[in-house]
């Protein structure tokens, strides 16, 4: 089966259902990397990954990895970490050197995909308010973060990176603290791994995910510059999730 090609204009894709099964989710290569070709994918459940020399290549794969924010599991070592309360989180204050960061992570390692190409479209996906970044600070250093795409009630969650134990979990604690107060409702982590399993993401269809997403995306949701709650901060909000 040939892997259809995206001309710039009209931005369309092909229906989910006719992606590979091996590769799992290959959908199409070519188009672009726009703003509006990013949304047009999204919408859909559709993203982008690509190793540097290579065409844009688009994936929508079955199963698909979700995490809901009512069932993010906490260990007791990061729960002993909330409570120290040693790092200053911050929403959208650096999203280039998030990116950047998550870029340096991968560097030089096989499947390295944030190209200059990738870091340029969802910088400009974050100045038109879609595209997010969570920052945690020790003192006046970048010590962990994440960053994805929000539609609706939906995060699509992208990369993260750490530089110290346990930052980019730190993170995505306070990440779904946040969405969880906006009544988001689900997280999409695409591809399975055993470390976001091990925090709550469970596997569905591609059909339940996009019937899902369907539902949520046309909610106006949080477009715009993120801040996160004070309140979230200090506030006992453990019990709200799962600890283990």
């Amino acid at each position: 089966m040939s892997l259809p090609w995206l001309e710039p204009y009209p931005i369309e894709f092909p229906a989910a259902e006719s992606a590979l099964p091996n590769p799992n989710g290959l959908l199409a290569a070519g188009g672009g990397l726009s703003t509006e070709w990013l949304l047009c994918a999204y919408r859909q459940g559709i993203f982008p990954w690509y190793e540097s020399g290579q065409p844009i290549l688009w994936w929508s794969p079955d199963p698909r990895l979700i995490l809901l924010p009512e069932q993010l599991k906490i260990s007791k070592s990061l729960k002993k970490l909330l409570k120290k309360h040693t790092y200053t989180i911050t929403f959208d204050k650096n999203f280039p050197e998030v990116m950047s960061q998550c870029a340096a992570a991968r560097r030089g390692s096989p499947g390295t995909w944030i190209t200059e190409d990738m870091q340029a479209a969802y910088i400009e996906l974050h100045k038109i308010g879609f595209a997010h970044s969570i920052e945690v600070h020790s003192g006046s250093d970048l010590v962990g973060g994440l960053y994805g795409v929000a539609l609706g009630k939906v995060f699509f969650g992208e990369s993260m990176f750490s530089k110290e134990t346990n930052t980019s979990k730190l993170a995505l604690v306070y990440l779904v603290r946040q969405l969880h107060q906006w009544n988001f409702e689900l997280i999409d982590c695409q591809i399975t791994t055993e470390h976001l399993v091990s925090l709550g993401a469970t596997e569905i269809s591609r059909v339940q995910f996009r019937t899902k997403l369907q539902k949520l995306i046309d909610d106006r949701g949080h477009v715009g510059i993120w801040q996160l709650d004070p309140n979230l901060m200090f506030a006992d909000h453990e019990t709200k999730f799962i600890s283990h």
